[in-house]
């Protein structure tokens, strides 16, 4: 069911970015609720655009985006041609509250409001879900005085060694 969430958050992008036709789209790296990492790539797939993962710094320089991140060996960059989609890590910015003057003025800035289907997107639902039920309850441990009762069990009892 998450995918399908991310496949349609996606194709929603898709619909803007074609509109709009931006040369970066930063998007988080996953959400709160279903912690897929899914809908950035996703985008990237539908549009064609490049893609830099998990970026912890980012650089324009004209047509091209270098997009750094951490991997398990350091740091890695990737350099994109825009258009490109980039997800973010937390470590990309410091988040900054907007000053009182600016929330003022942001309130009087005209806001396009569109609907799916202003986008020629359909999200009627397409799967449902039959039955929901909880796992089988586990059977009580048995605790071990040492490692030499341990093997035993597992010897004779269980048979696993």
């Amino acid at each position: 069911d998450e995918e399908v969430q991310s496949l349609e958050a996606a194709k929603l992008l898709k619909s803007v970015v074609e509109k709009e036709e931006p040369k970066l789209v930063i998007l988080g790296k996953q959400s709160i609720d279903s912690d897929n990492n899914q809908t950035g790539q996703m985008l990237a797939a539908l549009t064609g655009m490049g893609q830099g993962t998990f970026a912890s710094e980012v650089v324009v320089e004209g047509d091209k985006v270098n997009v750094t991140r951490e991997v398990d060996g350091g740091l890695m960059t990737v350099a994109l041609n825009l258009p490109a989609v980039v997800t973010t890590d937390l470590r990309l910015n410091e988040p900054r509250y907007a000053s009182l003057p600016n929330i003022m003025k942001a309130k009087k800035k005209p806001l396009d409001s569109m609907s799916p289907a202003d986008l020629g997107v359909e999200l009627a639902p397409r799967l449902s879900t039959l039955k929901v039920e909880a796992p089988a309850a586990r059977q009580a441990g048995v605790k071990v005085a040492d490692v030499a009762e341990l093997v035993d069990k597992l010897k004779n009892e269980a048979k696993v060694i």
